[in-house]
């Protein structure tokens, strides 16, 4: 993503006005600071916050993101005096779920939890039911360091601009992981992943709907067999119309299904399961939603050396991970303090680094001193991970919308 006119694919050119006037509204409000409603010096957020306990709610389902989480604790509690508590979710609609019930119940400070891992349907959620706290972005030193132009959906989560409510920590793009021991030629397009199914019948899954990435994949699907994928970029307007433009994907996974492992019977329930069935040769080809991942998977032996990464020729869904506060958090300050330590060119390296983690940075290199520019060219780059010229267009989200009715709709037909 060299500039914000190569944010959306070439199929969403309909969708570009209305991204570049976020952008810009959004920028506009950033250089002019007057959106916020935190007004405090950045020396009385760090005195305030030294002290405080955060709750952190954040998904659990990884090894090595736990233990960049904790990495995280002792830096804010050796440097700001913050201590952070990691509360590990299986589901980041169940944080929400719980703030939502706090405020009907009328709970308006000390709330349960303090910093959210946020972004999409969930952040449009609280966002609309005014459950977060802010606009507070502007108050972060280390924001001014974001990559902006040529990472624009550090400003639009999912086609809804941010406005400081939330503060970007990750970039994530979704990929193919195969096993090139048993993998000779990669499909290219979603429909030859059908004919490569068909081929290697039960060599191939993805995980059920209720995790992020098995939602991603028919949001992926979705774009390349929907005939007009720009009304993907705006609400459903109808049942006729979410009918009509879905139909492909439904005709789509009845042929698939019965190609997958357990001929559609069955799904696994997390990308980490997902991930063990491809390491113990129960399939050949996962799903991943960070290019770096399976470099760090083979790394702690959670892979084979043979893993490797691909994606699909027309690109693949990419977006930016966030942390939000809710509007009752009793540890704003302790929240701020942590929210902008995971912009620092120190986290982000560290969390990009495929040893740790190997999460995208949201920083624009440019904007970093010579020095930390320097750490992060040497950063390696990992022996699956694709180099960035490689990973094709990025293509974006559908509206919220299109997420919940399709989640919605897959649970109608297939759950179990």
């Amino acid at each position: 993503m060299n500039n914000i006119f190569n944010f959306n694919s070439a199929t969403e050119s309909g969708a570009m006005s209305k991204t570049l006037n976020f952008f810009i509204i959004t920028i506009f409000f950033l250089l002019l600071g007057s959106f916020s409603v935190y007004g405090n010096s950045w020396e009385d957020i760090s005195k305030k916050a030294k002290g405080q306990t955060v709750y952190w709610n954040a998904w659990g389902g990884s090894e090595e993101i736990n233990a960049y989480i904790s990495w995280v604790g002792s830096r804010v509690k050796e440097d700001h005096g913050v201590t952070l508590k990691h509360v590990k979710l299986a589901s980041t609609a169940d944080a929400v779920s719980r703030v939502l019930a706090e405020k009907a119940a009328g709970r308006s400070s000390n709330g349960s939890v303090d910093l959210i891992w946020i972004n999409g349907e969930n952040f449009a959620k609280m966002k609309e039911n005014g459950l977060l706290f802010g606009p507070f972005t502007e108050n972060l030193p280390n924001f001014k360091l974001v990559d902006f132009s040529g990472k624009p959906t550090t400003l639009i989560d999912f086609h809804m601009p941010v406005e400081g409510y939330e503060a970007p920590w990750g970039m994530a793009k979704f990929n193919f992981v195969f096993d090139s021991a048993r993998v000779s030629e990669t499909p290219k397009s979603i429909p030859e992943l059908l004919q490569w199914s068909k081929r290697h019948p039960g060599r191939f899954t993805y995980p059920h709907v209720t995790d992020f990435l098995g939602s991603t994949f028919l949001m992926q699907a979705l774009i390349e067999l929907t005939e007009n994928p720009e009304v993907l970029n705006s609400s459903v307007k109808s049942k006729a119309a979410f009918s009509k433009v879905t139909a492909p994907l439904w005709n789509y996974l009845n042929q698939l299904h019965p190609l997958l492992w357990r001929s559609g019977k069955s799904f696994p329930a997390s990308i980490s399961v997902q991930q063990q069935m491809l390491n113990d040769s129960e399939l050949d080809i996962a799903l991943s939603f960070n290019p770096s991942d399976t470099s760090a998977a083979i790394a702690n032996g959670s892979l084979p050396e043979s893993a490797r990464t691909f994606v699909l020729k027309k690109g693949t869904i990419g977006n930016t991970h966030f942390v939000a506060i809710p509007f009752n958090s009793g540890s704003s300050e302790g929240a701020i303090v942590v929210a902008n330590f995971l912009m620092s060119p120190e986290a982000q390296m560290q969390k990009q680094n495929p040893d740790i983690w190997g999460d995208s940075t949201v920083l624009s290199i440019a904007k970093l001193s010579a020095q930390d520019q320097q750490k992060f060219k040497a950063l390696p780059l990992g022996v699956a991970t694709l180099p960035p010229e490689k990973l094709g267009p990025t293509q974006s989200n559908p509206h919220p919308d299109w997420k919940n009715q399709l989640d919605a709709e897959w649970q109608r037909r297939y759950g179990q």
